[in-house]
């Protein structure tokens, strides 16, 4: 029998900002990219169902706001390579001054 997909535990703050506020899940390689050959190629089953962030609302609304589902999948797949645009580490140093309740406009 295989292993279970474990999904990695959910930490106390943003894994982006480092703000302790309510979580999400995003999807590294995007869900709905999941049955697309091109990234079947690429990753395993395991690895398109576990490679997530827990981040802060604000944080997962500024990556889907910067890349396309396409970019996120092929480029932006991990923590360090989101870090990697300056758009989207401005925008986290920015946000992690802010206070835990502090929400930007959209």
């Amino acid at each position: 029998m295989p292993e279970p997909i474990r999904l990695p535990p959910q930490p106390d703050a943003c894994e982006l900002c480092a703000r302790s506020v309510a979580l999400t899940r995003h999807h590294l390689i995007p869900k709905a990219l999941h049955d697309k050959t091109y990234v079947q190629k690429r990753y395993a089953r395991s690895e398109r169902i576990t490679a997530t962030l827990w981040v802060c609302r604000a944080c997962h609304n500024q990556i889907h706001r910067l890349f396309s589902e396409k970019e996120l999948a092929l480029t932006y797949n991990h923590r360090e390579a989101l870090l990697s645009d300056e758009r989207l580490r401005s925008f986290v140093a920015w946000l992690a001054s802010k206070p835990a309740g502090f929400m930007p406009r959209p």
